[in-house]
Parts: C-alpha cells; structure tokens; sequence
C-alpha cells in the first residue's frame, strides 16, 4: 500500500493521516486557538492540500483557531488571516484524492526541483543563508526557498499550462512515490524547465515566515 502524507509527515495508511488531522482538533476546544507549533504546521500543510488552497489562503493565514462544523456537532479549523478576516475550511476536502490539475501542478514542482535546490545550494556556497525577508540567518533545516520576490508559481506554471492547451493537455507518469509523477512528454517538460527558468526569481525565508505568506 503507497504511503500518504501531510506535507513532510509520512503516515503507513490514509487512515492514519486522518487520525493525525483530527487528534489536531481533539486537543482543542471551540474557540482556541492552536498555539501548538507542531500542530499549527500540520493545519499549514493541510490546508495547503485543500483544492481551493490559494483562496482559502488569501493574503496569508496568521493562527487558527477551532470552531464547530456547520451543523454544530463536529470540530473543524479555521484560518485567520493576516488582515484579519477568517475563512473555514474541511479537513476532509484537504485529504481527499487530488484532482488532475493538482497532480499537475505537483509535478511541475517535481520536475523544477533541481533548479529550486541548485539556488538553495549556490546561497549555501557564497554564506548568505539568511532571509530575504528579515535579514536573519536561517538554519539549514529551517529554509524555504520561494517566489515571494517575484511572479507566484501557481502563476509561472498556470501561465505555462496555458500555452500548452490546459491541464487535460499534460500527461503524467504513475506515482511510485511522494511528489514523482513526472510529465510523459519529456520535450514539454524540457520547454517547463527553460520557462520556469526564465521567469522564476527566488529567494530565502525560514520555514516560519514561508508558512504565513500566500500559497504559491
């Protein structure tokens, strides 16, 4: 049976991911917030699996807090943004099978990634391991390479898809892992390479400051 996984958090069955997201919720009551860190990452990553997670994210999400379910019987969370507003969302949306287009997007990061590393490992090699954002060293165990400094990714890769004819128009390899299905058309992922290449500017935030900005 594959393993499933809560953005770094690898679980034997998707069981035992939904068990995880709900022991989140168990340990708070209506109205707290999760002031857990390892529990407010987890909601992060979560909500980052959501199919509308760019709306729901919005400006970005500052804490969560826990609220009844619509029908009033059940615990759910509740992100509230960075402006203030506050946008609900289901856990089990999150954790359902994504669509096409999610496993599109998934492996057009997949197939960028040795350009995302090479980045991270030239800022390594010239002593700048620190924020882009507050000028604080970062660990290396707590760095996030992103796009905050230019175009989101949503936007490079759905700028790219676009031209190609749309998602239906991308074909994609099996899953034999977290994160590598690979594009079947191998001159289209070369033409993905040189367009991200082209348009991406990267920088560094730590793994904190990266969680709380907008999805890209």
């Amino acid at each position: 049976m594959p393993e499933v996984w809560i953005g770094p958090r690898r679980y034997a069955t998707k069981k035992a991911r939904q068990e995880a997201a709900q022991a989140v919720l168990g340990r708070y009551g209506f109205g707290q917030v999760v002031d857990r860190e390892d529990d407010d990452l987890l909601l992060r990553d979560l909500l980052d699996m959501h199919p509308d997670a760019a709306e729901k994210v919005g400006p970005g999400v500052d804490r969560f807090r826990i609220i009844p379910t619509p029908r009033g019987h059940h615990k759910g969370p509740e992100a509230v943004r960075v402006d203030g507003s506050k946008v609900a969302f289901s856990y089990k949306k999150c954790l359902a099978s994504p669509t096409h287009r999610q496993r599109v997007l998934a492996s057009m990061r997949t197939e960028v990634q040795p350009q995302v590393n090479a980045y991270y490992e030239s800022r390594k090699a010239s002593n700048t391991l620190v924020s882009d954002e507050s000028g604080q060293p970062l660990a290396t165990d707590a760095t996030h390479v992103a796009y905050f400094r230019g175009p989101r990714f949503h936007d490079i890769a759905t700028e790219f898809v676009q031209a190609a004819g749309g998602f239906d128009a991308v074909d994609l390899t099996a899953e034999t892992a977290r994160g590598l299905a690979l594009f079947t058309d191998r001159p289209q992922a070369e033409r993905w390479h040189a367009h991200h290449q082209e348009h991406a500017v990267l920088g560094l935030l730590s793994a904190k400051e990266n969680l709380r900005r907008p999805r890209v």
